[in-house]
């Protein structure tokens, strides 16, 4: 076996809001600075853990905002989300399901606690990871792909014990996604005791978000909220898990261009993140209704 040997385990900062709707903890390095060192084509991903939002007639969330030159990632794991943009999709997200919205040239989206369940209320748990799009693709046209949970293809461990690929592949198991450039992106849930094999090229950034529970990883042991960062060399990494695990795993070829980034623009740059600023002013990335 060419182990890929683990370089950084990071423990998560204090959670904050982001609008009124979801608590998160930003669990990978540098956010929108990383500048590509340690986890590109990825560029930030935010976890919610479960937390009770009571009974609502106003659905809570985040209201209408733009992005642009990158994608959105949202996989819900408890709770009901609803999704509106500027180009008329219009999407309902229940646990399983999973978001991935391409802002390429510039959208303008909000993503709300779906209506009936903020009537109910009930508990929320998400994450959101924020993928960049190569230069030739930053302004390529919006675009959204709403994977339902029956969609997603699932790799049987044990019996219980299970692989959701979101994107890439896993056992020679393509993930339901498309990409504009190579990522991996596992959903994996292992009982305690259980293991798998990933594999990837030397020339990928690799990192293991542990949600829950607690895993090793090549001999180094990692529990919710950490991330586990790679090295590049060597291909494989084994998981076990210490006690039943939740674990998102995300690897992908580095994109080696310059990074710009303004709050929800992410460009090449600085000349482009004035650009896209002006575009959003003027009205260019469309409208909610």
């Amino acid at each position: 076996m060419n182990t890929k040997h683990v370089s950084q385990i990071l423990i998560a900062p204090a959670p904050h809001m982001v609008g009124d709707g979801f608590r998160v903890q930003s669990v990978l390095p540098g956010g929108t600075r990383s500048q590509n060192n340690l986890i590109s084509p990825f560029i930030l991903m935010d976890y919610g853990a479960p937390a009770y939002f009571p009974p609502t007639n106003k659905p809570r969330g985040v209201d209408q905002h733009p992005h642009k030159g990158f994608e959105t990632v949202t996989v819900v794991y408890q709770g009901e989300l609803e999704h509106r943009d500027s180009t008329g999709s219009y999407g309902k997200l229940a646990p399983g399901d999973v978001q991935w919205m391409t802002a390429g040239a510039g959208i303008v989206h909000e993503e709300k606690h779906e209506t009936a369940f903020s009537k109910r209320g009930g508990k929320v748990e998400m994450a959101q990871l924020w993928v960049n799009l190569p230069k030739a693709y930053k302004n390529t046209t919006p675009g959204y792909q709403n994977l339902t949970k029956a969609e997603i293809p699932v790799v049987q461990v044990t019996a219980e014990s299970y692989v959701r690929v979101i994107a890439g592949a896993f056992n020679d198991i393509k993930g339901a996604a498309t990409t504009f450039s190579p990522v991996h992106v596992l959903d994996v849930h292992l009982k305690k005791g259980d293991q798998i094999t990933v594999a990837y090229p030397e020339n990928y950034n690799t990192a293991a978000v542990v949600l829950n529970g607690e895993a090793d990883f090549n001999g180094n042991t990692a529990k919710g909220v950490e991330t586990v960062l790679f090295e590049k060399k060597g291909t494989d990494i084994t998981i076990t898990a210490v006690e039943d695990a939740t674990i998102l795993v995300l690897s992908g070829e580095p994109i080696d261009e310059p990074i710009f980034a303004y709050g929800p623009f992410v460009m090449n740059s600085a000349e482009e993140i004035e650009a896209a600023i002006h575009d959003y002013n003027a009205g260019k990335m469309g409208f909610l209704s």
